[in-house]
């Protein structure tokens, strides 16, 4: 390789969004130069908020870009998905400061996909080197890279990070020609059960649009904004996102979002979002203003699904948490994070408590798999 140098930029703006883009690849939207700077351009991702960007990159001899980090400062660990505040409480006990800490992640987006975006091995080596160097020369706590791929889990393991892992429940097409093939996969009464959820949910005059691309109007925007506040005002207390940056997405990227809007009486009463990746969707926010049963499930979970097929996509991944993703034909996978702790003593009780959790995690896994409402083969 030629001449190196890492350096840290506060705006994604800094960077050209081809240059970007050529490192972190086509196959996952969260990572692309259009969506990173949809979160800073609204001002949802800012010093603010507590999210000031200081992203790494690797620049050639001649400027030429050959990898970059998607990386924040952070002041607090709300938007992360990856729970570290019992960490931050036990630290500050003893006399310690846990914020501010480096956050190597997509903003609000429990999603796995590339953190260290280079085309290269060798690049991706210095990318991680360079990361931890400016952690420890900012003299702060900690370095948590969240969601990252499972090879580079792999690759964060081998340059002494801790590492830790949890679960999500991802919908996987086993080639299915349409949903009704889905649902003959499954057990009689899964089957049966989620046919009845999807006429529940439509049996008030329901109807469901998906819309993408140049059909994705301001007044779609209008319309979901108001079905997220209701589930932000429930969940958090106050939005991750604003408004602007939901009109940002749908002018840079608005073929790699699928709004599945509800619609009765002529109004729009919830919605859900997703991006849609080279082979997988990925949902993300859903919210209502009016409360039908099971419209939830089908408007998140039974049309992603139906997109996922007609679209021959391999995968739908519903985001973070939620057991009651199971039954309807979500199954486990693990998902992954790596940490990077600058005091001894506190890395030896972290490293001991992910230990326990580990164990846990596989535990769990193993049981809820056996779970999964497929027929069981001889």
């Amino acid at each position: 390789m030629t001449s190196v140098t890492a350096r840290a930029v506060q705006s994604i703006g800094e960077i050209a969004p081809q240059d970007w883009d050529a490192c972190a690849g086509a196959e996952n939207p969260f990572v692309s130069h259009a969506f990173l700077s949809a979160l800073e351009e609204s001002g949802s991702v800012s010093a603010d908020t507590g999210w000031a960007p200081y992203h790494v990159i690797i620049e050639t001899e001649d400027g030429g870009l050959r990898g970059c980090v998607p990386m924040y400062l952070k002041s607090h660990s709300q938007g992360e998905y990856v729970f570290d505040q019992s960490w931050a409480h036990a630290y500050e006990r003893a006399g310690g400061s846990y914020y501010p800490k480096l956050q190597i992640s997509v903003p609000f987006s429990p999603v796995t996909g590339p953190r260290l975006l280079a085309q290269d091995a060798e690049t991706k080596d210095l990318l991680l080197s360079a990361c931890v160097q400016f952690a420890d020369q900012l003299n702060i706590s900690s370095l948590n890279i969240t969601f990252p791929t499972y090879e580079e889990w792999q690759q964060m393991g081998d340059a002494g990070l801790l590492l830790r892992k949890d679960q999500q429940f991802i919908w996987s097409n086993d080639n299915y020609d349409n949903f009704d093939q889905f649902l003959d996969a499954l057990s009689s009464r899964k089957r049966k059960n989620i046919r009845k959820e999807r006429r529940q949910a439509v049996e008030n005059g329901v109807e469901i649009e998906w819309v993408t691309g140049s059909d994705l109007q301001e007044h779609h925007w209008d319309a979901f904004y108001e079905f997220y506040l209701d589930t932000s005002n429930r969940k958090w207390g106050r939005p991750y996102l604003n408004r602007r940056f939901f009109s940002l997405l749908g002018e840079q990227m608005a073929d790699k979002v699928l709004l599945i809007m509800c619609k009765r009486e002529g109004h729009y009463i919830a919605g859900a979002i997703n991006l849609i990746g080279s082979d997988a969707l990925f949902g993300r926010n859903w919210g209502c203003i009016e409360h039908h049963p099971c419209l939830h499930f089908e408007a998140c979970y039974y049309q992603a699904i139906d997109f996922a097929i007609h679209h021959g996509l391999d995968r739908v991944e519903a985001g973070a948490q939620g057991q009651h993703k199971l039954a309807r034909g979500y199954m486990p996978q693990l998902t992954y994070s790596a940490h990077w702790i600058a005091d001894a003593g506190f890395r030896r009780a972290v490293a001991d408590f992910l230990k326990e959790e580990g164990a846990y995690v596989d535990s769990d896994k193993r049981i809820l798999s056996e779970m999964g409402p497929f027929r069981k083969s001889d």
